[in-house]
């Protein structure tokens, strides 16, 4: 499907097909201002196939430009060609999921969402573009990774230590290469979207990756004689 998108006055006039198509920019006439709409009006009106659908995308892009930049100040901001992209995939995910609005907010505030969202999984494949999975698990976790507060009492410091050293062999001897390959990633901080893109797989199966990684050094810890309350101890985040 696609729905021809015009333009608001003030806005950069690119092409706004939904969905976007390669090719010249097309610049459209500006919608007629109007009253806001009512949750249900916005439905109505996406859901329609003529002049009304043509008006509500583009009142509903215009809204997303204003407010989406405001939403990603505190994280860095994107730049307005990826706004752009990130605008026109809201509005097709917006179309095909109308169904799933319930109308517990304003319509505009449900579609903020969506867009803050994709934003944000931008951000997140921006952040690590050129970071290369292969450097990121090359060394794996080494000890650098887990290094102990010195305010820590001696004791915890040495139980820790032995829990870590334990934890970093049973990596290497325990884990599949895909597992480790996960595991080692998402501790590094990468996000499971782009762990599975650069996999190859779905964000569920590399949850499951790590699930079962989880498992298995759990497991190998707990038959080295750590119980689940010393590793929980170990790790736990200093308050």
């Amino acid at each position: 499907m696609k729905v021809e998108v015009p333009h608001e006055e003030g806005t950069e006039r690119v092409s706004s097909a939904v969905p976007r198509k390669n090719g010249a920019a097309r610049a459209y006439a500006p919608s007629v201002k109007r009253a806001p709409r009512t949750n249900d009006e916005w439905i109505a009106d996406l859901r329609s196939r003529g002049a009304e659908q043509t008006a509500a995308l583009a009142d509903l892009r215009a809204y997303l430009l204003r407010a989406l930049p405001g939403c990603l100040d505190r994280r860095g901001g994107l730049p307005l060609e990826l706004i752009e992209d990130v605008v026109q995939d809201t509005l097709i995910r917006v179309l095909d999921r109308l169904g799933d609005f319930e109308g517990r907010s304003r319509f505009t505030t449900w579609t903020t969402t969506i867009a803050a969202r994709i934003a944000m999984t931008e951000l997140r494949r921006k952040r690590w573009k050129d970071v290369s999975l292969d450097d990121l698990t090359a060394d794996g976790m080494r000890p650098s990774h887990s290094t102990v507060d010195p305010g820590r009492d001696p004791e915890e410091a040495t139980a820790r230590n032995r829990i870590v050293r334990r934890l970093l062999e049973l990596v290497d001897s325990d884990l599949s290469e895909r597992q480790r390959t996960a595991i080692v990633a998402e501790l590094g901080g990468m996000p499971q979207e782009e762990i599975g893109r650069r996999l190859g797989i779905s964000r569920n199966a590399v949850y499951k990756l790590g699930h079962d990684a989880r498992r298995k050094l759990q497991l190998g810890l707990e038959a080295s004689g750590f119980d689940a309350a010393a590793i929980r101890a170990a790790f736990m985040q200093e308050r």
